[in-house]
């Protein structure tokens, strides 16, 4: 059965030309729901397949996949519930940024009696629902469609949680919100004692030299012409790559910019200055940075440079390059505002 030989076409076909403007009005959620409408009646219909797979592809990013292959943050996040679980097997679970479950199942698996696994993203949290069903954990793992912001207890939460687990994190670490997330669910939604896991965060930044980074930000005299007034629109704060797979050299040694704990961290700006010595000379093209998280004592994730982290390493790239050499210190302002890391050289 397809959408030219099914009964009510003409019913069909106004669901798929409404799906169609919705998508082009950007309410990309509101579009995949009228694709699906025509999907409950005509599961085949190509149109309707094609049209929400590109409406969900708006709204649902693609390093879900990539994050959900990284083994190595699957199993040091596996160590980690494992070990707080069993310290306390009735005490609430809840997962913030569920995306697929799987750390809602990590913990149900672990012995957890009760996880409440939420998540902002409608698309992500109906199939999150259909995973956990599908993996027979629906007696334990429940999903919440919301932001945690927006979640009460106990209209959302039975009751306040013991256990927190979480991973809203980006390349730079704060960049998905981690710091007011938490200091929120901490406020309203967690237990005095409640684990926090991650427990901590570090972020560390080190000077490098790379051309070719550089060029991935900047634009200047190209085959006959300047092109140099595109560099408005060039990115101000930072990009995520993969730092090892471009030609670069380090000009100094690793340097840890912020530490938080976030059992008391908040989502308050702040700002230091950092002397950083070179190692060696050259022309700084950027400011590359990564963390350090401690889930719990002795289990650590990073996306430190040299491995294939699905975070990848976080690249501000200065306006201008900068000659450096030892004995000559760089100084540079770092600040965040809660979500976003920045460094400014120093007047």
């Amino acid at each position: 059965m397809n959408g030219t030989d099914i009964p009510g076409e003409p019913k069909l076909d106004a669901f798929l030309d409404w799906g169609r403007d919705l998508h082009h009005q950007g309410r990309f959620e509101d579009a995949a729901r009228a694709f699906e409408l025509i999907l409950g009646l005509d599961r085949d219909n190509e149109e309707a397949l094609i049209g929400r797979n590109r409406a969900v592809r708006r709204t649902v990013p693609r390093w879900h996949w990539e994050m959900l292959h990284d083994e190595e943050r699957a199993e040091l996040y596996d160590r980690a519930i494992r070990r707080a679980v069993a310290a306390d097997p009735d005490a609430l679970v809840l997962d913030i940024g569920a995306g697929s479950g799987l750390l809602a199942m990590m913990a149900a698996r672990a012995g957890a009696r009760q996880v409440v696994a939420c998540e902002g993203q409608p698309a992500v949290a109906e199939t999150a629902a259909r995973v956990v069903r599908g993996a027979g954990y629906d007696d334990a793992v429940s999903v919440v469609a919301k932001m945690s912001t927006r979640m009460r207890v106990p209209e959302d939460l039975p009751r306040r949680a013991g256990l927190l687990v979480t991973e809203i994190v980006d390349c730079g670490l704060l960049g998905e919100g981690i710091l007011g997330t938490i200091a929120h669910a901490r406020e309203h939604l967690l237990t005095p004692d409640a684990v926090i896991l991650p427990a901590r965060g570090r972020i560390i930044a080190q000077l490098i030299e790379s051309e070719p980074l550089y060029r991935k930000n900047h634009v200047g005299k190209l085959y006959g012409f300047d092109l140099a007034p595109f560099n408005r629109l060039s990115t101000l704060e930072y990009f995520d790559s993969r730092l090892h797979r471009h030609e670069h050299r380090t000009l100094s040694e690793p340097v840890t910019v912020f530490e938080f704990d976030f059992a008391t961290a908040d989502a308050r700006p702040q700002r230091t200055e950092l002397r950083i010595a070179p190692t060696a000379a050259g022309r700084m093209h950027a400011v590359a940075f990564w963390f350090e998280m401690e889930l719990l004592p002795g289990i650590v994730v990073d996306n430190a440079p040299g491995h294939d982290s699905h975070w990848k390493q976080a690249i501000q790239c200065l306006p201008e390059p900068l000659h450096v050499q030892p004995g000559e210190p760089v100084v540079l302002d770092a600040a965040h505002d809660g979500e976003c890391l920045r460094f400014e050289v120093a007047s």
